[in-house]
């Protein structure tokens, strides 16, 4: 079977972008707050909570800490973005 009818949906240098490389800063935020709430679900032992709460509980932190990353990359390209602005209004190179 040839590929000569199929679009690809990435880039040809890349693989496939991941659920969360498009999230932004507000969903990076509501990543943070859903893990936060399931934390606090398993901890009142909710319907749906597993037998050994670490189970939850590594859920949740994998879910918060996937919301801090993206709100962290998301705040450093803003800022390189901001300082690489003013820096061609300016004028000046760095080395």
């Amino acid at each position: 079977m040839t590929d000569r009818g199929v679009e690809q949906s990435h880039d040809p240098g890349r693989g496939p972008v991941s659920w969360w490389a498009d999230l932004g800063a507000w969903g990076a935020v509501a990543l943070i707050v859903l893990g936060a709430l399931a934390a606090v679900w398993v901890s009142f032992r909710l319907p749906g909570t597993p037998q050994e709460p670490a189970a939850g509980y590594y859920g949740a932190a994998r879910v918060v800490a996937i919301g801090l990353v993206i709100v962290g990359s998301t705040l450093v390209s803003r800022r390189r973005a901001r300082s690489r602005g003013t820096e061609e209004t300016t004028g000046t190179e760095r080395a």
